[in-house]
């Protein structure tokens, strides 16, 4: 069973920076793809950045693009997402996700697995 692990939500302010990780463990399998979707109060899981693992192509959603940077760790499990000059729309459970295959998606349903999810607060 594959597992992914997200860390580095909290509360900051608008304007201010984040930085998420994502860990994945368990069984070896070749993961070609990682990302993350996001899902505020009341809305659907929203699709946010993904990188192809071989290709170190980067993909983002309009609403982040010049502000959040996907990149990949020195460890080859890891994934990391840089948020800076947040907003208070970007208030929500972010999501590390995953797939065997390179996949860009912003449906939810074409990743194979997810992590637990971790909470990010923009105050005004």
């Amino acid at each position: 069973q594959v597992r992914l692990v997200e860390s580095g939500g909290g509360l900051v302010q608008a304007g201010g920076s984040l930085r998420l990780s994502c860990a994945a463990s368990g069984r070896t399998f070749s993961k070609e793809t990682m990302g993350w979707f996001r899902q505020a109060p009341g809305k659907e899981r929203e699709f946010i950045s993904a990188i192809i693992w071989t290709s170190n192509s980067t993909y983002y959603s309009d609403s982040v693009k010049g502000r959040f940077t996907i990149s990949k760790g020195n460890a080859r499990n890891t994934v990391y997402l840089q948020m800076n000059s947040l907003k208070s729309d970007d208030t929500a459970v972010y999501y590390c996700v995953a797939h065997s295959l390179p996949v860009v998606s912003a449906n939810p349903s074409a990743f194979d697995y997810w992590g637990q999810g971790t909470p990010v607060t923009v105050s005004a």
